[in-house]
């Protein structure tokens, strides 16, 4: 389960991305966070992901309390998440199966079991064949999809990701919503942050609204 209580996040300068947030999620619920750029949408992320720390309040994952954690002790935190982040944040100098299978070496898979993961992963995101292409002679959208694939490849048990369906047509930001829905169905606890509408809409998910840092009535669906 996730839970923010009071929590407030301040950056130097005296900038609040996030004011007195609270909320749960439960464990396999599918949640969009929305909000217009700038409400503060990835600062909610980066809080539960360990990238970030709040200025006050508590963030608490899984029973643990991810402000307070060491150091040492974020990257155990982590395997249990899968981080989809805006820019991708792809190797370059690696083809599609090198990208997605990184974690797995991180974290010491036996190379067999890493490759099955690795190609099962792809194939769910429609691109066992191009493991061997480079991220620059992907499409964008494909891009993203390799980022999902590193994303889940360790089969977490929650996953974030940050504004999924940016700058992709109606379309394939519905194929996008449908393989996240596919996730959660089969028990992840998925966080989506978008200000897409229309993904909201599909999905009909619980939303959490952000304005200006703070919770506002959930996101209007029909």
């Amino acid at each position: 389960m996730i839970s923010f209580t009071a929590v407030c996040k301040r950056y130097p300068g005296g900038v609040e991305a996030l004011k007195d947030v609270s909320f749960t999620v439960a464990d396999r619920e599918m949640v969009l966070v929305t909000g217009h750029s700038g409400a503060g949408k990835t600062t909610l992320l980066k809080l539960m992901a360990a990238i970030e720390r709040p200025t006050s309040g508590s963030v608490v994952i899984n029973g643990q309390n991810v402000g307070t954690l060491r150091r040492r002790a974020i990257p155990f935190l982590r395997r249990n998440l899968g981080l989809i982040f805006e820019d991708h944040k792809l190797l370059f100098d690696r083809n599609a199966f090198d990208n997605v299978v990184l974690p797995l070496n991180i974290v010491g898979y036996d190379s067999r079991e890493a490759a099955r993961r690795v190609r099962a992963a792809l194939d769910k995101v429609g691109l066992l064949h191009k493991e061997r292409a480079y991220p620059i002679t992907l499409s964008g959208g494909e891009q993203r999809r390799l980022a999902i694939a590193r994303a889940i490849v360790h089969r977490p048990a929650m996953l974030l990701a940050d504004d999924p369906t940016g700058n992709v047509d109606a379309e394939h930001a519905r194929e996008l919503g449908d393989l996240f829905r596919s996730f959660h169905q089969v028990g992840v606890t998925v966080v989506i942050a978008t200000h897409d509408a229309l993904l909201a809409q599909h999905l009909a998910s619980r939303a959490i609204a952000l304005r200006s840092g703070g919770i506002v009535p959930e996101f209007p669906r029909t």
